[in-house]
Parts: structure tokens; C-alpha cells; sequence
């Protein structure tokens, strides 16, 4: 039985991705096997966002949270939710974001040097980075994530590839989106809550 110091997966980034990584199975193959995807997957990165933010507009919950300002966003915001569409310039901002995003989580080595930037992707939807008014609900946080697992499983299965190789890209994926998870629902609850 392998002792794990769990008051360490609280204040050790890298710790904490290392053994989520050994839990959940999420291998050095898995890494090779995103980045060996890269190519098919980046070109179709712009559509991804469009479907990621299709869902979010589609929903008040979602969609209010985008009629703040953004930390960074220097346009014109938003009145209220129903001047929000795709088009909007504070939306074309955010989704240079996630295009941002999905090009780093295909482009970058998948090990614990990786840790920081996804605890920033967790800490930017809390007040304790970006814009402090913008407090994303946990259960939205959860639900993006959800819906893209679900958006990426649907284009794994279009690329060019032996259905093994769709198989292991997918399990690849969704491996990485639970730590991602993991990195994100952390500051929702336990210690990078309470500030430690």
C-alpha cells in the first residue's frame, strides 16, 4: 500500500497531479498520445469553442456570467444577458480563452510541470483571480467540464484514426479533463479555499 501525504495534495501542485495522474492511470502514453493528436485535433480547435459556447449562451445560469466585464477585456460589456450572443465582442474574447486553452492542453507535456496552469484555470473562476465580481457556481464549473468531455469524445470519434487509436485518444482525453476537474473543484472546497 503506497502512503500518500494528503495534507501535501492540499499545498503541492505538482504532488497533487502525481498522484492523480498514478490514480487515475493517466501515463506518460496518454501525454504522447494527445500530443501525437495535435495535428488533427487543432485545426478543428475554433469549431469546439463555437459548440462550448452555443451551450453556455443557451442557459441564464451560464450565460450572466458572461455580462461582467472580463479581467483583460477593454470593449464595451454587455447591458444583460439578452445582448449576449456569439458575435458579442466580450464573447469573441472569451473564446480566444478557451481556444487558448484546448491549444495548450494538445500542445504542452502532460506531467507535473503542467500543475500551475491548471490550478489557474480552477483559481481565474473564483474571485480570488481575474475579475473579482465574476464567482462562477461550482455545479456550472462542473457542467462545462462535462459538456467538454462530451464535445471532444464527439470529434475523437470523426479524425482519421484505427478505432484503437480513437479508443486510447479518448481515454487519453478524458483522463486529463478529471485532473483538470480536480484542479478546478479545488478551489471550491478544502485548503486553497481557506487561503492555505
Amino acid at each position: 500500500m503506497k502512503l500518500i501525504d494528503e495534507s501535501r495534495l492540499e499545498i503541492d501542485l505538482a504532488y497533487r497531479f502525481e498522484y492523480l495522474a498514478e490514480f487515475i492511470g493517466f501515463t506518460s502514453d496518454d501525454s504522447m498520445t494527445i500530443l501525437s493528436a495535435g495535428p488533427y485535433l487543432g485545426p478543428l480547435i475554433p469549431a469546439l469553442v463555437d459548440k462550448t459556447y452555443e451551450r453556455l449562451l443557451a442557459y441564464t445560469c451560464t450565460a450572466r456570467h458572461f455580462v461582467a466585464r472580463q479581467a483583460g477585456f477593454d470593449g464595451a460589456t454587455p447591458a444583460d444577458v439578452t445582448e449576449l450572443t456569439a458575435e458579442h465582442p466580450q464573447i469573441q474574447f472569451r473564446k480566444e480563452h478557451l481556444v487558448r486553452y484546448f491549444t495548450h492542453l494538445l500542445t504542452h507535456n502532460h506531467d507535473a510541470r503542467l500543475s500551475p496552469y491548471l490550478d489557474m484555470v480552477g483559481k481565474i473562476h473564483t474571485p480570488a483571480a481575474g475579475n473579482p465580481e465574476i464567482a462562477i457556481p461550482q455545479i456550472h464549473m462542473n457542467a462545462l467540464m462535462g459538456l467538454m468531455g462530451e464535445v471532444l469524445q464527439d470529434v475523437v470519434h470523426t479524425l482519421p484514426l484505427s478505432q484503437d487509436e480513437q479508443r486510447t485518444l479518448s481515454r487519453a482525453l478524458g483522463r486529463l479533463l478529471w485532473i483538470q476537474n480536480d484542479f478546478i473543484n479545488r478551489h471550491f472546497t478544502g485548503d486553497a479555499v481557506r487561503g492555505k
